[in-house]
């Protein structure tokens, strides 16, 4: 649910947030909204930031990897029954265990949110094998 409220902005960021709102497509409430929620988790996950790419906006390490892909791993790892989780994900992606443990963090607060990429991330895989070995299929030739 959300209420209207007044803000005042100077007139170079709003003309600043007309111009990426434009650039996106999108209302300039909607892009506020955004870039304040985006601050907000920035704020509560020092180490995590957000990008732009193919598959949408999703939340990644500064200068790293994006969070479900440091969360894929740790499942792996989890399932091998790793004395020390951080470490064996650390070793794992050649990440320090700091930033592991900053992606452990923004996962526990927005597990839904990682999941739901996750999720995505796996589909589009099998999606791409699926038209690979269909190709494959029509390279090989007619059955004799």
């Amino acid at each position: 649910m959300s209420s209207p409220r007044s803000v005042r902005l100077s007139d170079d960021v709003l003309r600043r947030l007309a111009d990426l709102a434009g650039r996106r497509g999108a209302s300039v409430s909607s892009t506020i909204e955004r870039l304040l929620d985006e601050a907000l988790r920035r704020e509560a996950h020092p180490g995590i930031t957000f990008r732009d790419g193919p598959s949408g906006r999703r939340a990644g390490l500064v200068g790293g990897p994006d969070v479900d892909e440091v969360i894929r791993p740790l499942r792996g790892v989890q399932e091998e029954r790793h004395e020390d989780v951080v470490a064996a994900v650390a070793e794992m992606t050649s990440l320090t265990e700091a930033q592991v443990r900053a992606a452990v963090a923004y996962y526990a607060d927005h597990r839904d949110e990682v999941d739901a990429r996750i999720a995505a991330n796996d589909r589009a895989a099998e999606e791409l094998e699926a038209a690979w070995r269909r190709q494959q299929e029509v390279l090989a030739g007619p059955s004799r």
